[in-house]
């Protein structure tokens, strides 16, 4: 009887205020949201304002171009269902500066393709950064084309590989510049996948161990495929 009682109290003279102090609950959260939200957008100068602005334009430029090229991975050999690319958001903490360290004896080494294939590459340099002052580095590799033409590339795994980013690894294009004094500048919100990410007809280089970045590289695209 005390049960019944309650629950009849509870729904004839207190409902409502239930029902209003959640509506307004709710509407404080949203309004402190925002708020923070906001604080978090003004703490960006607006040199970086307009960069991320810049690569969101770049993305979605990219979209545009997966989805309708006939010469990218989605449509050249076999049709592949498109959906947008995947990204963290974008931060300015993640690019760097580094000049190009070239190592003194350029060992030419064997890197495998996702099919098994054996590739010659010659590991070129590095370029370093410093998260949190502790130093890293990502090796440079030097290869060519069928051409002959020679090519520079990076790739990596980091702690979001086969997480929230491709389990293959991710690669950053570079290209060498001819005075050795040269400033790069390494933007990890560039970060891609290879296209083996999107259809199994590709072959692609894979990162070796020494590739691996004891960091979580919060930039750049993400997995396609769950």
């Amino acid at each position: 009887m005390i049960f019944k009682n309650s629950f009849s109290i509870l729904t004839s003279s207190n409902f409502s205020k239930i029902i209003f102090f959640i509506k307004s609950f709710s509407f404080l959260m949203i309004l402190i949201s925002a708020f923070i939200f906001s604080a978090c957008s003004e703490d960006f100068t607006p040199e970086e304002k307009a960069y991320i602005e810049k690569i969101k334009q770049f993305r979605e430029a990219k979209n545009r171009e997966m989805e309708n090229s006939p010469e990218s991975p989605f449509n050249f050999k076999g049709k592949v269902k498109f959906h947008d690319l995947e990204y963290f958001s974008v931060d300015p903490k993640f690019v760097f500066k580094s000049k190009l360290y070239e190592f003194e004896h350029k060992d030419t080494v064997i890197v495998y393709g996702t099919k098994a294939d054996e590739r010659k590459t010659v590991k070129y340099g590095f370029v370093q950064f410093d998260v949190d002052q502790k130093p890293y580095r990502i090796n440079v590799y030097k290869g060519f084309a069928k051409n002959g033409n020679e090519y520079y590339s990076i790739w990596f795994t980091d702690q979001t590989t086969n997480i929230e980013t491709y389990g293959v690894g991710r690669y950053l294009d570079f290209e060498k510049h001819p005075d050795k004094d040269y400033v790069y500048t390494i933007d990890f919100n560039l970060a891609y996948n290879p296209y083996c990410a999107y259809s199994p007809d590709y072959s692609c280089a894979i990162p070796t161990k020494e590739d691996f970045i004891d960091l979580a590289i919060n930039a750049g695209e993400k997995k396609f495929h769950e």
